[in-house]
C-alpha cells in the first residue's frame, strides 16, 4: 500500500491525457484525410497543442506506472486504472458537459467497490520478498 500515491498520480495522469486529447480534437474539428497526405495530417493532429500535451502527459503516466510495476504485483496494479475512467466520467461531464446518467453512475460505483476489494487483497511484491527471504535464511542456516 506505500505505492499508493504513485498508482494515483499514474491514474490522474492518465485521465488528464484523455481530457487533453479530447479537447485537442474538439479543437481540430471533424477530421478528414480526403484530398490531403494522410501523413501531413497526421503530425497536424500530433502537433496541435492540446493533443501534444495530452501525448506527453501519456509518456509521464506511462514511465509513472512502468515505476509501479518495477514495485508491485501487476494484478494489484493494473485493476486501479480502472480509476481513470471514473476520473474521466466524472471530469468530462462538467467539463465538456458529457451526459452522467444512471447507468454510468451505476458502473462506477462498481469499478470503485472493486478497486477497494482490489486494494485490500494485495500486497506488492516487495512486502512478499522481505517476509520471504527471513525464512529461507534460516532454513539454510539449518541445514548446515
Amino acid at each position: 500500500m506505500k505505492y499508493i500515491v504513485f498508482i494515483l498520480f499514474t491514474v490522474m495522469t492518465n485521465a488528464a491525457a484523455q481530457l487533453m486529447l479530447k479537447q485537442g480534437m474538439m479543437s481540430l474539428g471533424p477530421i478528414s484525410f480526403e484530398g490531403v497526405n494522410p501523413l501531413f495530417k497526421l503530425l497536424q493532429i500530433v502537433f496541435s497543442p492540446w493533443v501534444f500535451l495530452g501525448l506527453c502527459t501519456f509518456v509521464i503516466s506511462m514511465a509513472s506506472h512502468l515505476y509501479v510495476l518495477s514495485k508491485v504485483e501487476l494484478s494489484f496494479a493494473y485493476p486501479f486504472l480502472s480509476l481513470a475512467y471514473v476520473a474521466v466520467a466524472i471530469f468530462a461531464y462538467f467539463v465538456f458537459r458529457e451526459d452522467l446518467n444512471g447507468w454510468r453512475i451505476a458502473g462506477i460505483a462498481f469499478i470503485c467497490v472493486g478497486t477497494v476489494l482490489i486494494a485490500q487483497s494485495g500486497r506488492g511484491h516487495e512486502d512478499q520478498t522481505a517476509s520471504i527471504t527471513p525464512d529461507k535464511t534460516q532454513t539454510s542456516e539449518t541445514v548446515r
